[in-house]
């Protein structure tokens, strides 16, 4: 039986390595302030233009309960949610993985929607995060 591989774009938040698969993620563009809007979502910041659709902006941080503040190397990844586009606020954008099913554990003890599985790189772990748990409430709400 031919073992399963996935590619995940690893990102950092805070002192911690987050992924979502790549087929989420659209695109990667460079941290610019979000332009303030009022939202009855909390981890909205904003909206930007993206090639002149708007694009809601959201603090993933914030509802991971991660300490984390945007510098010099913030970036916005650009993600895909049901029929909707979203950006995401990440530290900095690390790089693509390939890993296999046999390196993937479900997170014991993880009381967290948000989060899907962890993976094991040597001594390094790398949380996925589900990308639909992540905008449930927005989708619902559509």
């Amino acid at each position: 039986m031919q073992e399963q591989t996935h590619q995940l774009v690893v990102f950092k938040l805070g002192d911690e390595h987050y992924a979502l698969g790549i087929e989420q993620v659209h695109e990667i563009i460079r941290f610019a302030e979000p332009r303030s809007i009022a939202s009855r979502q909390e981890s909205v910041l904003g909206v930007i233009s993206l090639r002149g659709k708007i694009v809601p902006v959201h603090d993933i941080a914030s509802r991971l309960g991660v300490a984390s503040e945007p510098g010099e190397q913030a970036k916005i990844v650009i993600v895909a949610a049901g029929t909707e586009t979203a950006g995401l606020v990440v530290d900095d954008v690390e790089e693509v993985l390939t890993i296999s099913d046999d390196q993937c554990e479900p997170v014991p003890g993880a009381d967290n929607p948000l989060i899907d599985s962890i993976a094991k790189l040597g001594d390094r772990l790398v949380i996925q995060l589900k990308l639909e748990a992540i905008f449930a409430d927005q989708l619902a709400a559509v």
